[in-house]
Formats: C-alpha cells, structure tokens, sequence
C-alpha cells in the first residue's frame, strides 16, 4: 500500500509529507473461504486496507509508533488473525543524503 501522509520530527515532514508503503501479511484460516468461494468465509481485505488508511491520515512523529497503531488496529478488529507482519517505509527520509528509505518491522501472534 503506498500514502502521501504528513509524519515525521521535523516541522517540513508534518507540512509537506512524505510517501510511505505499507506491506501487511497475515496468517489466518483459510479452509472454509477455500471451499465455498464465499468473501464471508474469510478476511476483507478492503477492510484491512481501510483500517491502514485511517491510521496513515493521524500524524505521528515516530514510524515505530505508527507502526504499532497500525498493527494494534488490524489485530484487535479482525479476530480471525493468527498472526500478522507489517513493514512500514518511510521514502526518502531527510536524514542529510541520500537514502532511498528507512523502514520497520513489526510482528505480532495470538
């Protein structure tokens, strides 16, 4: 997933933003959606997106932290996760040269 959203220390992060990818793996049972072929017998993917999307448009100052809400927010709505992974950059961070990008990662299981 990539956003335009407005993170970071800095005052010019907070004002201009900056462009931030979101990959988000999840371990659940997919059995049943397996066999019926039916959205209601697995996870929403929509729904993920949406929940990823509200947390990027609340600033924050550290990817750390909003790495957590992220991941706190998907574990806690979608109870059929077993366990999820997100990776969370930041492009182009100004850091005084050039660097493609700073990242985090995050691991959570039931």
């Amino acid at each position: 997933m990539e956003f335009h959203a407005y993170h970071g220390c800095m005052q010019h992060e907070q004002q201009l933003g900056n462009t931030y990818l979101v990959s988000v793996s999840m371990e659940i049972d997919t059995e049943l959606a397996g066999e019926t072929d039916n959205l209601h017998d697995t996870l929403n993917y929509v729904s993920v997106y949406n929940a990823v999307k509200k947390q990027m448009e609340i600033p924050a100052k550290l990817i750390e932290h909003l790495g957590q809400r992220i991941s706190d927010d998907i574990f806690d709505h979608f109870q059929q996760i077993r366990k999820i992974s997100i990776k969370l950059s930041k492009q182009n961070p100004p850091l005084g040269g050039k660097v493609e990008s700073v990242s985090i990662e995050l691991e959570k299981t039931r």
